[in-house]
């Protein structure tokens, strides 16, 4: 099985420490993986800001870079959303499009639906609560519904659970947007700030010591509100964690 990595282009520049958490990640459990050195963004910014031609630029891109791995592993369920349900505008008919659209993987999400470990070999002493970021939920089905019709996190409190001495914290209010959004966080500001005052709050009252998710732009923009508002929090990637960092 050959892997190939794929880090988005911001936690490349910004968070080098969670994209190498990936990486040890899959390294630990023996897989075979690579990390392609010409990719580059897969198109996503530019799709949400309308410039449709610069998005299926960088998706051809992409399907060349990408195409002959048995599996794509990224740690951003937004990006491997993007590639899944956004790249048939682009990419459709095209070889090898099939299959780069149903062997690119979240990081959990291809640990629990293909790799199924057992054990992480990693400790994580602290209380976490899960934040449930959007693309995630939403178009990855990362979590499934309870009788309460609340979000039960399946795939991610799974394996997180493998990981020695964690503690869940639970949430109000798990299944809200953090008001990130790409550039919804620029044009309304205001309201993406509210958007992640509540969602760390409500953190802060389920007693979390640290936030955590698949993506990290939800992260960012919680931690953000954190260091500006001074919070006894922080964020961190599930890649972290998994990798038993602290």
């Amino acid at each position: 099985m050959r892997i190939g990595l794929f880090i988005p282009c911001f936690m490349n520049e910004l968070y080098p420490e969670a994209s190498m958490a990936t990486l040890k990640v899959l390294e630990n459990l023996g897989l075979d993986v690579e990390y392609p050195t010409n990719q580059t963004c897969c198109g996503q910014p530019m799709a949400n800001t309308g410039c449709a031609h610069e998005a299926g630029e960088l998706a051809k891109r992409f399907l060349k870079i990408f195409k002959d791995y048995d599996y794509i592993v990224a740690p951003s369920g937004s990006c491997v959303a993007f590639v899944r349900e956004n790249y048939a505008q682009f990419l459709e008919g095209e070889d090898g499009f099939e299959h780069l659209k149903t062997h690119t993987y979240e990081l959990v999400e291809f640990l629990h639906d293909v790799i199924k470990p057992t054990n992480m070999n990693a400790s994580f002493p602290y209380k976490v609560g899960i934040h449930n970021s959007c693309h995630g939920h939403r178009e990855l089905g990362m979590a499934s519904m309870s009788e309460r019709n609340l979000p039960s996190f399946s795939k991610i409190e799974k394996i997180l659970g493998l990981v020695n001495d964690i503690e869940f914290v639970t949430l109000k209010r798990n299944d809200e947007c953090c008001g990130f959004g790409g550039t919804f966080c620029v044009s309304e500001d205001a309201m993406s700030v509210a958007m992640g005052i509540d969602g760390v709050n409500d953190h802060l009252s389920a007693g979390a010591e640290v936030m955590t998710g698949i993506d990290m732009s939800c992260l960012m923009h919680m931690q953000g509100i954190i260091d500006r508002e001074k919070l006894p929090i922080k964020t961190m990637h599930i890649a972290q964690i998994l990798a038993g960092e602290s």
